[in-house]
């Protein structure tokens, strides 16, 4: 349990110099824009070879950060989600593989600290525009609703004042409007997925029906359907949730001008499937309807620039903008009928544990805040870190059983010489495989227990070819014992151990459960 204390000194020597450096600012307002399902290669200022402009994406690097070896979490929606909020990783809750339903016990339990609540109790407005997917208690049962009882278990439980948006991914049903704890059209009629005759997915649309069952549409890919509001339309989502944003924002701009600012987590459903983009972008861009997606989310990004701007809160409010894994699959269809790479060069997409599934847009903008915008750090953080980045910002403390895994990258911000450097990071994928990258080494669990695992140098091998595990056997011992150490101990960062939510578990499987129980005792 020693491999990773000759980093705890390096790292809390930087936290007091970024304290010492924010202590006396006005804290920001603090948005944070979370797009579903994009890559790396889906910002134009990110990726030359790109088939499509992203100009409030490009700005945001020409302003601020550019994180180029940014992760999510996780390589799917719900865990990355979890962990961006909680500073936790999902892998200690007893979710180890794949993504939550619409409805289900919400994957944060209560009383945890949320990137909301750390806000909420260091005095800011909170709130909350998007998509959730963290589960939610909805009022009776499928057979049985009562919608006018409010919904449970849900964002306005973990931290957020206000919330505006849809439960989950659109193809997991239960699709409303719901405002707080209730849908002014509740979702009393019922639908799936209907081909989309320009992508290659499906669309959420009307007409619905009236009546639960088996659809007789034979345009229909799933025919069971799901809980829908008569008013729901999938390419509606957008526009509805960035005039929300941008409404909320409104009636807070006169709090945070007297001193009282604002936290907004902005999670938006693009370019997730269904892909939907509004008629007017049809055209736009020489990557299909895809890229004309990518195009109508960045334009709603620049309405959000643009209110901030017209409102005089454009320099002290920090927008973060990242995505909550890498492409879909049919990144490779794109490269095929456009030569646009969404993945940016980088190996797999979506699901994956190799970096395509997680290396994802990172970018950081602060005017007030950000010494010599518009550089790049080329040096690895993570969504995870967000809470204690927050933390040190607005001088605020998190508790020893919160943000387990969440180190401040703050004197990335005000500092272009930093010394930061990321304890080891580790992800996650859809099948419940991790890796672990400190540096520029990365390991990858094997996929059974007589295995080695993969070893790459991600500074060298940008593409993961080379797998380096029998030619560099001593590093990949090393990392293997620092992700044992980060596992058992329930947290990455210095402090006393914490519990993970259950014992062990198969997808553990450099270790046995006994050598695991003794990793624990230690």
């Amino acid at each position: 349990m020693n491999i990773l204390k000759h980093l705890s000194i390096a790292y809390v020597l930087s936290c007091l110099v970024s304290v010492m450096c924010f202590s006396e600012a006005r804290k920001p307002n603090v948005i944070v824009v979370y797009t579903d399902d994009q890559g790396y290669g889906d910002v134009a200022a990110l990726n030359p070879e790109a088939k499509f402009e992203t100009p409030n994406m490009d700005r945001l690097v020409n302003e601020g950060i550019a994180f180029t070896r940014g992760h999510s979490p996780d390589s799917v929606c719900t865990p990355s989600r979890y962990a961006l909020l909680t500073g936790r990783y999902a892998w200690r809750t007893n979710l180890k593989q794949g993504v939550m339903l619409a409805e289900k016990e919400c994957l944060i339990a209560d009383g945890r600290a949320t990137l909301a609540s750390l806000f909420r109790d260091n005095g800011y407005n909170t709130a909350m525009v998007g998509k959730w997917h963290l589960g939610m208690d909805f009022p009776g049962t499928p057979e049985d609703r009562d919608w006018s009882k409010p919904v449970k278990d849900m964002p306005l439980d973990k931290g957020f004042e206000y919330f505006y948006g849809i439960p989950a991914s659109l193809n997991y049903g239960i699709l409303a409007w719901f405002e707080g704890r209730y849908a002014a059209v509740p979702p009393t009629m019922y639908s799936n997925k209907k081909e989309n005759p320009r992508y290659v997915d499906y669309r959420i649309m009307p007409p619905y029906e009236t009546a639960p069952g088996i659809s007789t549409d034979p345009t229909r890919t799933i025919k069971e359907n799901f809980e829908i509001a008569e008013d729901f339309i999938d390419n509606q989502c957008l526009t509805r949730f960035t005039d929300k944003a941008i409404e909320w924002m409104s009636g807070k701009a006169s709090d945070s001008k007297e001193g009282k600012p604002f936290f907004l987590y902005l999670p938006y459903t693009s370019p997730h499937y269904p892909v939907c983009p509004l008629p007017e972008f049809h055209g736009k861009g020489e990557a299909g309807a895809y890229g004309e997606f990518v195009i109508e989310t960045d334009y709603h990004l620049g309405r959000i620039l643009d209110f901030l701007e017209a409102s005089g809160l454009d320099e002290n409010t920090l927008v973060v903008f990242t995505s909550d894994n890498g492409p879909e699959n049919s990144w490779e269809q794109r490269i095929q009928d456009f030569g646009h790479d969404s993945r940016g060069g980088l190996r797999e997409g979506k699901r994956s544990i190799y970096e395509g599934g997680h290396r994802v847009p990172f970018l950081v903008r602060w005017p007030a805040g950000i010494a010599e915008p518009g550089r790049t750090w080329n040096q690895m953080v993570g969504q995870v870190d967000l809470m204690a980045t927050f933390a040190e910002i607005i001088d605020a403390e998190i508790p020893d059983n919160a943000g387990e895994d969440s180190q401040s990258f703050a004197s990335v911000l005000s500092n272009a010489s930093s010394s930061f450097e990321r304890l080891p990071l580790i992800n996650h994928d859809f099948y419940g495989r991790y890796s672990i990258t400190d540096g520029d080494w990365k390991w990858i669990s094997p996929m059974e227990e007589s295995g080695v695992g993969e070893l790459y140098n991600v500074a060298e091998d940008r593409l993961e070819a080379n797998d380096l595990a029998e030619k560099h056997p001593e590093m990949r011992k090393e990392l293997e014992e620092k992700m044992t150490q980060i596992v058992v101990r329930g947290r990455t960062t210095p402090g006393e151990p914490q519990e993970n939510d259950t014992d062990y578990w198969p997808d553990l499987t450099w270790m046995t459960e006994v050598e695991y129980d003794k990793a624990v005792a230690r």
